[in-house]
């Protein structure tokens, strides 16, 4: 379990009293046990942080044994700026630094994550603590939102769907979309056009037809320009509308997975077949992520070993969590399990069919309790809240 607590102010830098108060949210929230400060500075209202505050605020996180967790400003044009200042922060925060998901965004960089790589490993090499995580497919999903430039954020989602209902904004917002600039992470500007953009999830039920379709697919049946139907659709949904985006190479997310400090996540929320969860259409990492790096690349590609596979799941992030009593087998420790059949073990979930379970996995404890046994869940729910290291502190 994780419990996030959200700080900042929006549209401006904060005055000297409200960062102070700032960094005692963080001092608290440190003490009833989270494991660092965290921050997705691509997405509004994110990138209105500057650096000194995230110094600021990541430097009030350190001392309790924290880690600095950043979606960083751009995985694109901006690639290596935003490097540079995650570097900065992890160096004057005196903290350990955990790249969210590593990628190089957009067609006309692909190929520049062995740059990118060299750049980290350079970071390291001078004394950093820098290391990320991946979930090893070539389209990321996140809010439809974040192919509105961050200005037209300002006030929240509902100031935003206004502000695309006005005609005049919205044509504003329109000519930013398809104006590159490295002001800001524009993601129109790193796909190869609309058909890489496919709805995954809607929150209006008028809207679930277009699950599943690319917005090239939809402007054609709706006999729309497509950028008018990606802001047709947001208008229509609230603001609230997540899509799949095909925007990275192969190659590029290979290279980051066999890093030796790259560990894997699946950068995704709750999924099931069945119920509410199961009218959605999620990027297939919510069912497939482990199950596919251990058929793509160990059995079948050879990229890595299933010891390395094993370890980046469990070890490395346990001990990047700062867990010391979790990620290995070992006497003493929590018994958190799985047993799979290495030779069968596959993913099932797709793009054009997410919700599938994967195939292979024969037992799973949490806690020493069985919730899958003998590859059939059996309902129990052993989970235990984690805490980080700063929960004794505040304790004493």
């Amino acid at each position: 379990m994780v419990r996030e607590v959200v700080i900042g102010v929006e549209d401006r830098p904060p005055t000297p009293a409200e960062l102070e108060r700032m960094r005692g949210l963080v001092r608290e929230a440190m003490e009833q046990g989270a494991v660092g400060l965290s921050t997705s500075l691509e997405y509004a209202p994110a990138p209105y942080a500057g650096t000194e505050e995230l110094i600021a605020l990541a430097s009030a996180a350190a001392p309790y044994g924290g880690i600095y967790a950043t979606h960083m400003r751009s995985e694109g044009d901006g690639m290596m700026a935003a490097l540079d200042e995650t570097f900065r922060i992890a160096r004057e925060a005196h903290i350990p630094a955990e790249i969210w998901h590593l990628k190089v965004a957009g067609k006309k960089n692909w190929g520049r994550m062995s740059e990118v790589i060299k750049r980290i490993e350079a970071a390291r090499a001078g004394g950093l603590d820098i290391t990320a995580d991946t979930y090893a497919y070539t389209a990321w999903f996140n809010d439809m939102s974040a192919f509105v430039p961050p200005w037209a954020h300002e006030g929240g989602i509902e100031k935003m769907v206004q502000r695309l209902k006005d005609p005049a904004t919205r044509a504003r917002i329109a000519k930013d979309i398809q104006t590159p600039s490295d002001a800001w992470d524009n993601e129109w500007d790193e796909v190869s056009g609309p058909e890489s953009i496919l709805i995954g999830v809607v929150k209006n039920p008028v809207l679930r037809s277009l699950q599943g379709q690319t917005i090239a697919a939809i402007a054609k049946s709706r006999g729309t320009d497509p950028i008018d139907t990606l802001l047709d659709i947001l208008v229509e949904d609230n603001g609230f509308t997540g899509c799949a985006v095909f925007g990275m190479q192969e190659d590029d997310v290979a290279l980051a997975l066999v890093q030796p400090w790259m560990s894997i996540n699946n950068d995704s929320s709750g999924a099931s077949p069945e119920g509410i969860l199961g009218e959605e259409h999620p990027h297939p990492r919510a069912y497939g992520t482990f199950p596919r790096i251990l058929r793509k690349y160990v059995r079948e590609e050879h990229r890595l070993t299933l010891e390395e596979a094993i370890r980046k799941f469990t070890a490395l992030p346990a001990q990047r969590m700062r867990l010391t009593d979790r990620g290995v087998l070992k006497r003493g420790l929590w018994a958190d399990v799985v047993v799979f059949d290495a030779a069968t073990i596959a993913d099932r979930s797709t793009f054009s069919s997410p919700n599938e379970l994967a195939v292979g996995m024969r037992w799973v404890l949490v806690n020493g309790v069985p919730v899958i046994a003998d590859g059939q869940m059996t309902g129990a729910r052993p989970g235990r809240v984690l805490r980080g290291p700063g929960y004794a502190t505040g304790r004493q």
